[in-house]
C-alpha cells in the first residue's frame, strides 16, 4: 500500500507537510493558515477529513501559526512536547483534551500509520524530526536541522522518501545582506542545513530504494531553487528530486507500489 506525500508549503513563511494512506493522514507542522491549508489540499484532491492528527516539530511561528484554528475546526489532536507548547504559546490556544505529549523513539499509532519522533539540532526548546511508517514504507521529515547528527543519518538511511532541508547556499549567505549575528545563527550548528550539507547527506546515506526527495525550507534570500535542483539531480541515481515551494503546494507523490504522481501542480518559487 502506497503512502501519499506533499508539501503544502515550505519556507520561513510557513511549513506544512502531508503524509497519508488511503484511509488516514497526518500533518507535520501547520505553519500556514487554516484557510490556505484547506485551499491547497482541495486543489490536490485531498480531504481534511482524512487528517487525524498534527505533529509539531518545534515552536517557531512558521511551523505552528495555523495550528489553533485548524485543530479546533477539525477536532484534531496535536502531538507536541510540553516545552514546545509553552515556548510557542500554544497552551493559551489549545484545549487540554486536544494536546497529546510524545517522546523521542516512542511510536505513536494513527490508524495504520506509525509516527516516531527523534531529536535534532535546532535552536528551539525541544525540537524533533519524524519518521512516518505504514506497510513497510518509511517517510522522513528532516527540516530545521543545524547539522546532520547520528539520529538524522540513521533514519535517512531507512527512507523510501524524505523531506530534506536545503536552506542556503553558503556563498549567497556569506555575501548576502543578513547581519552577521543572523548568518552565525543559520550556519552555527543549531540553525539550518546548507545545500552542501544536505547534498553530502544524500550522496553518502541515500538508500538505493529512495524514490522521492523533496528539498525543503529553501531560503528566499540565500538560495536558488534552480541551483538546488541541478545540484541534486546530478547525483539523483533514480531518485526523483522535487524542490518544495514557499508559495505553493507540490504535487502529491505516491511512494511504494507503482511510482506515480497523483496530481501535478506548477511550483512557484
Amino acid at each position: 500500500m502506497a503512502l501519499f506525500i506533499t508539501s503544502l508549503n515550505s519556507g520561513s513563511n510557513g511549513n506544512c507537510y502531508y503524509i497519508g494512506n488511503d484511509q488516514e493522514a497526518v500533518l507535520v507542522d501547520a505553519g500556514i493558515s487554516c484557510r490556505e491549508t484547506e485551499k491547497r489540499m482541495k486543489r490536490l484532491g485531498l480531504s481534511m477529513q482524512k487528517v487525524k492528527a498534527i505533529f509539531v516539530s518545534h515552536e517557531h511561528s512558521d511551523h505552528i501559526r495555523g495550528i489553533p484554528i485548524l485543530a479546533k475546526k477539525y477536532k484534531l489532536p496535536v502531538y507536541i512536547t510540553q516545552a514546545t507548547m509553552v515556548s510557542g504559546g500554544l497552551q493559551l490556544h489549545l484545549h487540554a483534551q486536544q494536546v497529546v505529549s510524545f517522546s523521542a523513539y516512542t511510536p505513536v499509532e494513527i490508524g495504520a500509520l506509525t509516527v516516531t519522533a527523534f531529536p535534532k539540532f535546532h535552536d528551539a526548546s525541544e525540537p524533533h524530526s519524524f519518521i512516518i511508517t505504514s506497510g513497510g514504507i518509511n517517510i522522513g521529515v528532516f527540516t530545521d536541522i543545524g547539522a546532520p547528527c547520528e539520529h538524522v543519518v540513521r533514519h535517512f538511511q531507512q527512507c523510501h522518501a524524505a523531506f530534506l532541508e536545503a536552506n542556503y547556499d553558503e556563498q549567497m549567505l556569506e555575501q548576502g545582506r543578513y547581519p552577521y549575528v543572523l548568518k552565525k545563527r543559520i550556519r552555527g550548528g543549531q540553525g539550518h542545513l546548507s545545500n552542501k550539507q544536505a547534498l553530502e547527506l544524500f550522496t553518502s546515506h541515500r538508500p538505493a530504494f529512495m524514490s522521492h526527495l523533496l528539498l525543503a525550507h529553501l531560503s528566499q534570500e540565500n538560495n536558488n531553487p534552480e541551483l538546488v535542483e541541478a545540484m541534486f539531480n546530478a547525483h539523483a541515481k533514480g531518485t526523483e528530486i522535487v524542490v518544495a515551494s514557499r508559495y505553493a503546494e507540490t504535487a502529491v507523490y505516491a511512494v511504494g507500489g507503482v511510482k506515480t504522481v497523483r496530481v501535478v501542480q506548477t511550483a512557484l518559487f
